[in-house]
């Protein structure tokens, strides 16, 4: 077995414990949202802030785990297959990655306060629901990403809420297609959790953390990946319809590359193949969600 590397430092260590494979969960919703609002045009100030509160916050979000599962050891070193933590591994002190939560909490903030100023008040209960929902995922007395609710949180902030806040913001109302389309990228939002989960059931366990992949058990866990990252395809055909959007099944070509990561999880993969799968999964969310908004954007262009 090769030696470990250096440790990172600097920048690197920051970006590591942003988590970047989780990023197309923030990218998705925001772009598919303002797709599904562009008629006849787009507010580019109000897109490149709505992308900046949700990538915030997944990386508040993120900063936030490390800090709190730090604090309670349950980022067990020993324990981990995945990605080192930058607490639990000794890489960042706790209150160095508080301060980097904090921040980044911040930037979300400065950026929905401007998306408020421009669009309305009735956003600010919606970004302090999605601050709290961040913060209590690990945080606080009674995590509920330990109870086995963070596949809830992830569908309804970074699928339902991101992609039709995403509309909002530009339109100032809700469509049927933004919602259908909130969905879909809610599904495949959730699977980057779920296989994430699905890598960490041994450690998990051993440590309490009754998340729902530990509650369904390793089998029923991979059965619902699959479904999660097949159900946006098949919804693929009623999304194309609404609001004569016919050019959004350019989406189906995301099938290529989804169907490794799906194929891995069902024949068995564990451990640290599941690092490369948690990838693929991005990937097939972030192809995804371009063509999707690229065949809906075009379809307002040609028809």
């Amino acid at each position: 077995m090769s030696a470990p590397g250096p440790a990172p430092a600097g920048a690197r260590l920051w970006v590591l414990g942003a988590r970047p494979r989780t990023l197309p969960a923030a990218v998705v919703p925001v772009l598919v949202g303002t797709a599904c609002a562009a008629d006849p045009s787009v507010s580019w100030p109000r897109f490149a802030l709505a992308m900046v509160v949700s990538l915030a916050l997944q990386v508040a979000t993120n900063y936030a785990n490390d800090y709190s599962d730090g604090k309670r050891g349950t980022d067990d070193p020993g324990e981990r297959v995945g990605p080192p933590r930058l607490v639990g591994n000794g890489l960042a002190t706790a209150s160095q990655v508080k301060v980097a939560m904090l921040c980044a909490f911040g930037v979300a903030l400065a950026a929905g306060g401007a998306l408020v100023v421009l669009v309305g008040w009735e956003l600010i209960p919606v970004g302090v629901a999605a601050v709290a929902a961040g913060w209590f995922y690990t945080g606080g007395s009674r995590p509920y990403g330990y109870a086995g609710f963070g596949e809830v949180f992830v569908f309804v902030f970074f699928g339902v809420v991101a992609t039709v806040g995403s509309t909002y913001v530009q339109i100032g109302r809700v469509t049927w297609l933004s919602f259908g389309s909130s969905v879909a990228v809610g599904c495949l939002a959730t699977a980057l959790l779920v296989v994430n989960n699905l890598r960490d059931i041994p450690g998990d366990t051993k440590v309490g953390k009754r998340t729902l992949a530990v509650r369904l058990g390793d089998h029923r866990t991979r059965l619902l990946y699959a479904v999660l990252m097949v159900v946006p395809f098949l919804l693929l055909p009623f999304l194309a319809g609404l609001g004569d959007r016919p050019v959004g099944s350019l989406a189906f070509a995301a099938v290529v590359v989804g169907t490794k990561p799906v194929s891995l999880v069902l024949t068995g993969a564990s451990g640290r193949d599941l690092i490369a799968v948690l990838g693929a999964t991005g990937r097939t969310q972030l192809l995804f969600g371009v063509l999707l908004s690229v065949g809906y954007v075009l379809s307002v262009a040609l028809l």
